[in-house]
Parts: C-alpha cells; structure tokens; sequence
C-alpha cells in the first residue's frame, strides 16, 4: 500500500507534495476516489513521485486516471524536462515506442454489418496477421525499404506500396513522420525484428475490433470527425512498432543506465535510467527512437489498408463506397519537443508520455486543419469487450497536463492474476453474451486480456471530461474484436 501523501485540490485533481528531499517538483494526479484506491495498492504514486526527481524537469509530474505501475514511469504519466538542461528518458516512453491508436469511421449501419460479423473479422484475422512474433509472409522489405518506412513513416507505404490513401495523412499525428530519425543508429537485431512485421498488430492488449457508435455527447465535434449517428460502424486498431521499437529501447536502455552513471545523475529508481537531453547518448537514442515512431504510423497505416480490403472482400463494394475514412491516428508512447507555459513563459520542453496522449485544444497549430477549430481528436481504447472513447483537446489540459490525457482503461491486475483469476470459456462466453465476436491467435490472450483485469474506461473518460483534459465526445462498443 502506498505511503505517498495526498492533497485534494480539485474535483478529481490531487497533489503530490515535494515529500521528499530528492524531489524537484510536486506530482498532480486526476483519478475519482475509486481509480485513486487501486493507484495507491501498487507503486503508481511512488513512481510518479520518482519521476519528479529527474533533472530539469518543469512544472510538476502528472499521474493519469488510467495510470497503473510501469517500468519506472507509470503507465499513464507525464513529465516535460526542460530543452537546455533536462534529460531524456527512454522509460517516459516505454517498450512500444508509438503504441498509439486509429479510428476509421464508415458509411455502414449495425444492421449491415452484425449479420456478416463473423465473416468479416474472420478475413480481417486472416488478412492482419497477429499474435506474439506475427508477421506477414507475403509482404516482405527489403533492408532500404525498411531504413526508407523509419525514415518516412506512413507516407512510404502509401507511395511505394499503395497501401492506403494519401488523404490518410493530414489525419494522422505529425502526418505519419517524426522528422529526425535516423536507421544507422538502430542496430541489426532491432531491424531483423522489424523486417517481417509492417501490418502486423503483434499481442499483448494490442486488438483491431470494428465497432458500432453508442452515444453522442458533442454532436458538432462528432460529425466534422464523421460520427454522424448511433449505430454507425467505426473501426479501432490499436498497436505499436513491434518488436522493432522494443528492441531499440531495449538496446537504448542500456546505454542510459551507463549514462546516467557517468553524468553522475542519482536516481531513486534505476529503470528511470536517463541521460541530458543534449548529450550524445540522448541524442542517438531519439534518432533511433524516431524510427520505432515512424515504423509505428506506417504499420497502423499498413493495417488500416488491409482492413479496408477485408471490408471489400466481404461486402463486395469499394473501400471508398463504405466511407473507411481516417478520423485521426495518435501515439500514447511518445516523447516530443514541444512548446508550453511554464510559470508565465513559453518554454521548449521534451513531454514525455507514457501511456497518455496528446489532448490540444481548437486553434493549435499541430491540429490538422479540418479540426483546428474544434480541439484535436482524443482516442482512448477500452479493454476487450468494453467501450472505447473519442474524446476532444481542451485548453485546460495546455495549463495542467502539458496537453495531454489518458490512453485507456489502465490495467487492474496483471496477466498473472487474471490467468490465475479466469479461464479462457468464460471470457468467451462473456463476449458471447455481450454480442461480441471474437478471433484470437491465443486463448491465453483472451484471458490475460480480459476485461475484468482492467480499470472501467468510462470512469476514465468520466474523470477527463469532469478535470477538463480531455472532453467527451462519442461512446463506441464492439460487436467483433481480432486479438493478438
């Protein structure tokens, strides 16, 4: 049980004091009284206070509704360093370096579809390979064309291979390239990794699931994004850069940790390994880095364009006829140079997100244009089985969380436990009884990635919308998911 001691300042917003003599700022923490409980039985607030020891860093520490224990940072913080003299820290980011999520919404009713829902996820498990090690085997990269998709992301696999639409782009998060990377600082175990597993969505809490829209909240918003009514079809893909990004930050951490070392940075917590962010070490990590983001947008974009295949070959129409459109495509695992206020003054600051993300309000210059005037699309996925959110950038988020919000539900329990607490049967049984179609390469997965080992994401969603970081838009519940 965590010790951290906590101030409330706001409807859901507490205060982690500077409790400690190592730490540099205060922690803010958004959670209801009920995800607070669950934070305070493992380390998230612990870790959010090891966070706010990292040299540079600004403002405060921020711990998200959905955040729960991770590798040195909690899954579901941020925390922005300064751009002179803060540091830069592989695990503010994590293992699945772009993990992030893609909503595409269509022209379909749930009367069209719920008829054909087996059919349909059947060939969409067939066409997206997925599970642990999942690749392609009939679409192969060569060595330059790998180096070329971490160079120029989503843009590449839509040029070279056709694998989706150039309108695509303007909908996606940095339209699908982080500028900067570099593959010779990405070594060969990361690129062997990486070659068989553009279009792959992999295992883990990674899932495709097509699904129906459940409730309006921001009509206006809803429909500039195509989400027109209740009923409509969408589809969420959610996954990562594979293997390849896990092992370049497998391969970063390591040069870290004998960074931090040697700059003499004490830290509380060595898996907070880090290093200044103008070091050299620092920066072959981002150039390297940079390529796992990039890897990332173009492998959400690879299956985006199988999907839309699937969708044909089941239905017996173009793509285009159905809609298939791109609502906005954003990472969760990501650390950027942005700029923010801090104490009054416009700073250039590294924000690390580590399950969060990005929530800019209307008239930000990084929002794509057609949204500019509403506030940036915000996707937050459920659990298997549960709803997923589309929720709306708000200027109160700037002010608290360095523009940003929750990724998710948060794990409850982990893969152990939930192995432990269920049998695949009963999962499936469950989703059965929900109307939800499911297609696994593994029943462990079905368990481990049962919805009762997370936190309920309408609570998250709640939380966001009541602290201002992140308004609600629109409720999506699945009628067929594809499992890793």
């Amino acid at each position: 049980m965590s010790k951290v001691p906590l101030e409330k300042i706001g409807d859901v917003i507490w205060r982690i004091p500077k409790f400690r003599s190592d730490m540099r700022v205060p922690v803010l923490v958004f959670a209801s009284e009920e995800l607070l409980k669950k934070m305070r039985e493992d380390r998230t607030l612990i870790q959010g206070a090891n966070v706010a020891t990292l040299p540079g860093i600004l403002k405060h520490a921020v711990v998200l509704p959905d955040a729960h224990e991770g590798y040195g940072f909690p899954i579901g913080g941020v925390a922005a360093t300064d751009y002179e003299e803060g540091v830069i820290s592989p695990g503010g980011v994590g293992y699945d370096i772009n993990c992030g999520v893609r909503l595409m919404v269509t022209n379909l009713e749930e009367k069209d579809v719920r008829p054909r829902i087996k059919e349909l996820i059947e060939t969409i498990f067939r066409n997206v390979p997925s599970g642990l090690g999942s690749r392609r085997r009939d679409f192969q990269v060569t060595k330059s064309e790998l180096d070329r998709i971490a160079v120029e992301g989503a843009r590449y696999i839509i040029e070279k291979f056709g694998l989706g639409w150039p309108e695509d782009l303007k909908h996606i998060e940095e339209e699908g390239c982080l500028e900067g990377a570099d593959p010779s600082y990405v070594s060969a175990a990361a690129k062997q990794r990486g070659f068989p597993q553009i279009g792959t969505l992999g295992s883990g809490n990674h899932f495709l699931e097509v699904q129906k829209v459940d409730k309006i909240f921001d009509e206006r918003a809803a429909k500039r994004m195509g989400i027109t009514h209740e009923g409509q079809i969408t589809v969420l893909v959610h996954t990562g850069s594979r293997g390849f990004g896990h092992q370049i930050c497998s391969d970063y951490l390591k040069v870290m940790e004998r960074a931090a070392r040697r700059y003499g940075i004490r830290l509380p917590d060595r898996e907070l390994a880090c290093a200044p962010a103008k070091s050299r070490e620092s920066e072959s990590y981002l150039k390297a880095f940079k390529c796992a983001v990039n890897f990332a947008f173009a492998n959400r974009q690879a299956i985006s364009h199988w999907v839309r295949q699937s969708f044909e070959q089941v239905f017996r129409q173009p793509a285009e006829t159905m809609g298939l459109s791109l609502v906005y495509d954003v990472a969760h695992n990501i650390v950027k140079l942005e700029e923010h206020v801090v104490d009054g003054v416009k700073r250039k600051v590294w924000v690390h997100r580590k399950g969060a993300t990005r929530s800019f309000p209307a008239g930000h210059p990084l929002i794509p244009q057609d949204y500019r005037d509403i506030g940036q699309p915000v996707l937050l996925p459920g659990s298997m089985g549960t709803a997923s959110w589309v929720l709306l950038g708000n200027p109160k988020a700037m002010e608290m969380t360095f523009g940003s919000t929750a990724h998710g539900a948060g794990r409850t329990a982990s893969r152990a436990a939930a192995k432990r607490m269920l049998r695949a049967q009963q999962v499936l049984n469950d989703l059965s009884r929900k109307g939800i179609y499911i297609r696994s390469d593994s029943l462990e997965t079905v368990v481990e990635e049962a919805d009762q080992a997370y936190k309920n994401v309408d609570i998250v969603a709640e939380v966001s919308d009541r602290a201002g970081i992140g308004t609600k838009v629109a409720r999506l519940i699945p009628i067929g998911v594809v499992k890793g």
